[in-house]
């Protein structure tokens, strides 16, 4: 059992995470944000992906995805074009990006914990994946320079870090104009109560530090963003987590460039 009273949830999270990717190295399940270990019946992390997606990847970059979406759904990648995945894991959402942006296109993946990159490597290897990288940082302080991808994408990461804004400011820096910013989170409509803001257990569970609605949609503006839209696509009864929290997918647009999505060019 965690001690709740000590708030250090990078270490948390940091600890956490590695002893997951360790677990599925060993050949053990993972256990996600939800309240079931591994993939199969897990109300949170289950069912994102369909057979015909993740057939092919490596077993172990499935059972070490532990996201609340598939952000890879969210758009439509290009050939060429280069991608960063916040919090990447085992690599799952990076290997799905490299199909879609092919040989000519890049494909990123930031984490900051050593087991995960470790285990996302040798899932990069097995994939024979030729155009990922695997970045060792935190979402925080991205190590790459302004204006380097087209898209940034993340799966249920964002509301682990206690520095929202940071993140969402870094995002917008190495997105290029008219970079689109796809991720899965989630996000809480009405208030929080605050021990369970305080437990360090659902913080590191993608509970406690999801943001409410509204207030995303504030921060990403305030980041620069525009085109902002958050998509509710699973709410979570009580036996998963408090009332109003759900998963959604959200997506916004670093202005620079008219949208050419299919649909919003009129």
């Amino acid at each position: 059992m965690l001690d709740r009273t000590n708030l250090d949830v990078p270490a948390a999270v940091r600890e956490k995470y590695g002893a997951i990717a360790k677990s599925v190295a060993s050949g053990q399940a993972g256990c996600g944000c939800g309240a079931c270990c591994g993939q199969d019946g897990d109300p949170i992390t289950s069912d994102l992906y369909p057979d015909t997606q993740t057939q092919d990847l490596p077993a172990n970059a499935l059972a070490a995805s532990l996201g609340c979406g598939n952000p890879t759904a969210l758009l439509a990648l290009e050939a060429g074009q280069t991608v960063l995945d916040l919090g990447s894991g085992g690599g799952i959402d990076v290997l799905l990006s490299a199909r879609r942006v092919g040989p000519t296109g890049k494909v990123y993946g930031l984490d900051m914990t050593d087991e995960m990159l470790a285990l996302a490597r040798e899932n990069q290897n097995k994939a024979g994946a030729t155009n990922v990288e695997f970045l060792k940082g935190t979402i925080e302080a991205i190590p790459l320079p302004a204006n380097a991808v087209d898209v940034v994408i993340s799966n249920c990461v964002i509301n682990l870090s206690t520095d929202k804004d940071a993140v969402l400011r870094e995002a917008f820096r190495v997105l290029k104009p008219g970079g689109r910013f796809a991720v899965s989170d989630v996000v809480v409509r009405g208030d929080v109560a605050p021990d369970v803001r305080r437990s360090m257990e659902l913080w590191i569970g993608c509970v406690a530090g999801a943001l409410e609605e509204q207030e995303y949609k504030s921060r990403l503006a305030a980041a620069g963003f525009v085109d902002i839209e958050i998509d509710v696509w699973r709410v979570y009864d009580k036996e998963i987590a408090a009332p109003g929290f759900f998963s959604a997918f959200i997506r916004a647009r670093k202005p620079g460039q008219a949208c050419c999505d299919p649909g919003c060019c009129g």
